[in-house]
């Protein structure tokens, strides 16, 4: 029979034991040892059972274990002890309290999908991932973070096969009472709330569910109360679910919702007030117009308001391709503001204006949740180098005029909390080595000297670590694949064949991420035969475990996965490859450690970041990857290896993948399984073992999400708290009421004349030529310029490459035409074709780049072939 309504029982604990519901509420447990061991040791079958959940733990713990542990004073005192330690983490002084004065006293972060824990399950993929390692870092270094996303109550698809491979998505239905998080109440005791107006006089209504990560809160949104209508109770159903306007209801309640949500937060708390907004890519990117409208109830019209909300504001964009952005019907958002819905004050054309594509390629009716991140922010960044050139060149449209190189996108490389993604066994070796709280310090703050111990652990040590967690992860992959058969319909009497899965001793190759088509799941399969020779090798033979979801509407990735599992499925090679679906973090936090290579070959430069070799690096499993995203940056011989790529302009897709496969079987067969399976003089693979001490040592400090957000806080959060402070209402007004002025004033502005000291084309290195420049200004001065020469090497286009400016001085007043006169010097710092030009920007002290309106004068194409304007 089934219940006609559910209840979530709490257990009542004993006094002794109080704390422990405090413990299991503060979700640090999920990267703290010492914590989840004493959950563990009130019932390890149950613990196991619970999927290391210490809130399903306590709700499933007999009464009569739980009276026991009251009096078991050796449990007591541990429990006073962990409760002790959390006390101190909470409250101390960390990292940033020791930082000079300055930096914000509260950031807002904003992300469609946090994946702190598997106990709550709301992320997809590496956003989310990364999202919850921000808040977890955060919180190790201090950082006033609030974080703000939305609670989906059936999360992510959970992800099975069917009889022939095919994927099936599952969602169950998750109760917030049985999650680690708690309804935010107002003082009454009533569950705050905030609410949204939509067209025709409804309202989508919100509770605030709290997740307390370490030091962190991160406030979740849950459309899911009885005062709303049944549509707007789904708004929060699922992660990426849903047509355009479900989905612009989402991003519409993490935007407008989470700012209100913040704002409530902090009055029912006495949390400091955010100084600066950080959006983590576009979904959030509607929280800038409730900040503009917040400003405009105090007194500021709108234009004042955008540039003291640009001020303070982040945007970090994670897509290289167009394609992965939001984008939605123009009429679709004009419906959901004004008068009769939400923002009623202010001007529906405004808010379009934020968000269309006004440039050359782009759809003139469809709204681009980056366009309007990247709009609202005065600063924005990529997730890698390459990516943040990547991005520099897909939004060049933003700033004509200027080259892709000076768009003002920087990039902040990703990291990953290391606290949660290395294996307790690679911890305890390093604290065996250096000690727990150094070996602490060195995961979550960084620095390089406390990771050259690394070089003093025996080779033995680190070869048994490495056999031993790749012998765990045997297990766990005969475990998840015996339970995968049976979900596929196979009999117990099928499935002995299991037993014989995977070998310890044998070279464990690891792929693990979402199945989008450009990161190519399938291209292991390019040459089957090459691939069964591998796997099958008499003497030096592979083994490959591979996971990933694609997602629900996506059939060319569901094909994807089927090729794959069909090809694991042949019992020629089955105990040698493995598929095992429903990839999350529980599963990854097995397979990173496990492996020892981790393999990545997507489309290069289609690859933001992708941390999961960064996760499996810090357990010294190597990466044999495409030079994309992080690795791009940080590939050194030393420490894994590069596959070479066919990515030049015009090749075709398919001779690609069969270079790029073939160059990664080279590799496999030539270079990388020669020195997995060679033994030095003591029987150990010495130069192995060298280059996972390398990849420990080296790239252990760059990959840590502590290093990330210490450059967050650094070149992002600090320059935008001192900007939002200096956007006084008098200032916003200034800046604004400048930018108007500017932008109708600019079409007068031009170069007129450019004359040099040169008197022939060819010159010495380190020679210093006089310049002189006529510009026209029309209405404006030269407080509200700069006049710039452009100067550096030339291609065969006389195109400047590695360009270097000079700021050129005015020379008196106007002449009689009225033209300023600007003069300056030029050095000739490099051999070779060299060039110059000259160019206008506009000029305010509250611009964070010369960039910023995306306007620009430069000489007409009859004044640069004008003699002396190239030297060559």
């Amino acid at each position: 029979m089934k219940a006609i309504r559910r209840f979530t029982v709490r257990p009542v604990l004993p006094e002794p034991l109080r704390p422990l519901s405090d413990l299991a509420r503060n979700l640090r447990w999920s990267w703290h040892a010492e914590t989840r061991d004493l959950f563990q040791s009130v019932d390890p079958e149950r613990w196991a059972a619970s999927e290391a959940d210490p809130v399903r733990l306590l709700g499933s713990v007999p009464t009569r274990r739980l009276a026991e542990l009251a009096e078991d004073r050796r449990f007591l005192r541990r429990l006073n002890a962990v409760v002790d330690d959390l006390n101190d983490y909470v409250s101390g002084d960390r990292w940033y309290q020791a930082q000079p004065a300055g930096l914000p006293a509260a950031i807002a972060y904003f992300s469609p999908e946090f994946g702190v824990t598997a106990a709550l399950p709301q992320y997809s993929g590496g956003l989310g991932i990364l999202a919850g390692d921000h808040l977890k870092a955060a919180s190790d270094l201090g950082v006033p973070l609030i974080g703000v996303g939305l609670l989906y109550r059936h999360g992510y698809f959970r992800q099975t096969l069917s009889r022939d491979g095919w994927q099936q998505e599952h969602y169950p239905v998750l109760d917030p009472n049985e999650l680690p998080v708690a309804l935010l109440k107002e003082a009454d005791g009533s569950p705050a709330q905030v609410s949204l107006a939509l067209p025709g006089g409804r309202q989508l209504r919100a509770r605030i569910w709290l997740a307390q990560v370490g030091r962190v809160p991160l406030l979740m949104l849950d459309s899911d109360v009885e005062e709303n209508d049944l549509g707007e109770r789904g708004v929060t159903d699922r992660l990426y679910g849903g047509g355009s306007e479900h989905r612009l209801l989402q991003e519409m309640l993490l935007g407008i919702g989470g700012v209100r949500a913040v704002r409530t937060y902090c009055r029912l708390t006495g949390h400091s007030a955010p100084e600066v907004f950080h959006t983590n890519e576009g979904h959030a990117g509607f929280l800038g117009l409730e900040r503009i409208a917040e400003l405009c109830d105090q007194g500021m019209d709108f234009d004042s308001g955008l540039e003291a909300v640009r001020a303070g504001t982040v945007f970090t964009t994670h897509t290289p391709v167009p394609a992965g952005i939001d984008r939605f019907d123009r009429q679709l958002v004009a419906r959901h503001f004004g008068s009769d819905a939400e923002l009623p004050r202010m001007d529906v054309g405004r808010i379009l204006n934020l968000g269309m594509e006004t440039y050359p390629g782009g759809e003139p009716n469809l709204f681009n949740m980056a366009v309007m991140g990247l709009r609202l922010a005065q600063r924005a960044n990529g997730v890698s180098l390459l990516h943040g050139q990547v991005s520099r060149e897909m939004f060049a449209g933003l700033w004509p005029g200027f080259d892709a190189g000076e768009v003002p996108i920087t990039s902040v490389t990703n990291g990953v909390h290391a606290p949660t993604w290395v294996a307790p066994e690679v911890f305890r070796l390093g604290a065996r080595q250096i000690g727990a709280q150094r070996t602490e310090d060195a995961l979550t703050v960084g620095g390089s000297d406390r990771w050259d111990a690394v070089a003093e652990i025996p080779d033995q040590d680190v070869w048994e670590l490495r056999r031993n967690l790749r012998e765990q992860l045997v297990t766990e992959v005969r475990e998840r694949l015996r339970a995968s058969w049976r979900q596929r319909g196979a009999g117990t009497a099928e499935l002995g064949w299991v037993d014989g899965v995977l070998d310890p001793d044998v070279l464990t190759i690891g792929f693990a991420r979402r199945v989008p088509s450009y990161k190519r799941l399938t291209l292991m399969l390019r040459d089957r035969d090459r691939l069964m020779d591998l796997l099958l090798h008499p003497e030096r033979p592979v083994q490959i475990v591979v996971a990933g979801k694609a997602h629900p509407a996506d059939d060319g990735g569901k094909r994807l996965v089927q090729e794959l599992v069909r090809f694991a499925d042949d019992p020629r090679v089955r105990h040698r490859i493995v598929f095992l679906p429903d990839y999350g973090m529980a599963m990854a936090q097995k397979l990173y450690p496990g492996c020892d290579i981790w393999l990545n070959n997507p489309l290069r430069p289609l690859e933001a970041c992708g941390t999961s070799g960064m996760k499996a690096a810090l357990n010294g499993c190597l990466n044999l990857s495409v030079l994309d995203g992080w690795w791009d940056e940080w590939f050194q011989p030393d420490f894994g290896w590069a596959i070479p790529t066919a990515d030049g302009i015009g090749t075709d897709p398919d001779h690609r993948d069969d270079v790029e496969a073939a160059a990664l079987y080279d590799l496999l067969e030539q270079r990388v399984t020669p020195r997995f399976y060679e033994r030095g003089q003591g029987g150990l693979p010495d130069r192995w073992i060298e280059m996972v001490r390398q990849t420990i040592t080296l790239l252990g400090p760059k990959v840590l999400a502590g290093r990330m957000v210490r450059e967050y806080v650094e070149r992002l959060y600090a320059p935008a708290a001192l900007a939002h402070r200096s956007m006084d209402p008098d200032s916003a007004g200034e800046l604004a009421a400048w930018k108007s002025r500017v932008r109708s004033a600019w079409p007068a502005v031009t170069v007129d004349h450019v004359e040099t000291s040169a008197a022939t084309a060819t010159a010495e290195l380190g020679t210093t030529l006089g310049l002189r420049v006529r510009v026209g200004l029309g209405d404006l001065g030269p407080d509200d310029v700069e006049v710039q020469a452009v100067s550096g090497r030339v291609d065969p286009e006389d195109r400047i490459a590695d360009a270097s400016t000079v700021p050129l001085k005015p020379a008196g007043g106007t002449d009689a035409e009225g033209r300023w006169l600007y003069e300056g010097p030029l050095s000739l710092d490099r051999t070779g074709p060299y060039g110059y030009t000259v160019r206008i920007l506009p000029a305010h002290r509250l611009l964070a780049s010369s960039a910023e309106l995306g306007l620009v004068a430069t000489p007409s194409d009859e004044l640069t072939e004008a003699p002396g304007v190239l030297l060559r």
